[in-house]
């Protein structure tokens, strides 16, 4: 390979690391041909951070059959309080980045102690540069809010805790 196109595929490969963070991407993964015998593959990959999800990482680490009873033991109270179990959570239906008011410098949809009514918006999830308003579930009190204001979500996410 010549110095040439390794520059270039420094340049593709920071252009693939920018297009994964535009577009809130986790992976990408493409080939580039240069030849009939000469080619690249990329592979471009991130960890997103979803709040409060240590946790529910540890509990399934604590299961394996490799586990030691004490280690297992001290995963049960960290299982117990995973949002994800807790029958008010309100989960992400999508991946993308959490928004908590219409627009910036306005109030946010919730904020911890509030009451809500069923449908009320409690965020937005942008995904696909389309923004999605999340709809309460049930009325209630907002306990608990896991998420931060533009942080990236997975589906199934815990977003809210509502009571």
């Amino acid at each position: 390979m010549t110095k040439n196109n390794r520059d270039q595929d420094v340049e593709f490969i920071q252009a693939l690391a920018e297009l994964l963070r535009e577009n809130d991407l986790t992976e990408l993964e493409v080939r580039r041909e240069y030849g009939e015998d000469d080619s690249l593959d990329v592979r471009i990959s991130r960890a997103t951070t979803v709040m409060q999800a240590a946790p529910a990482a540890v509990a399934p680490v604590a299961a394996a059959p490799a586990a030691t009873a004490p280690a297992a033991a001290a995963a049960a109270p960290a299982a117990l309080d995973d949002p994800a179990s807790h029958p008010g959570a309100v989960t992400s239906p999508m991946v993308g980045t959490v928004y908590m008011q219409a627009e910036p410098g306005a109030a946010p949809f919730i904020t911890v102690g509030a009451t809500v009514s069923e449908g009320d918006t409690l965020l937005i999830v942008e995904a696909m540069k389309t923004m999605n308003q999340i709809p309460s579930p049930k009325s209630g009190t907002i306990k608990r809010i896991l998420i931060e204001d533009g942080a990236a979500v997975e589906f199934g996410a815990p977003l809210v805790i509502i009571e």
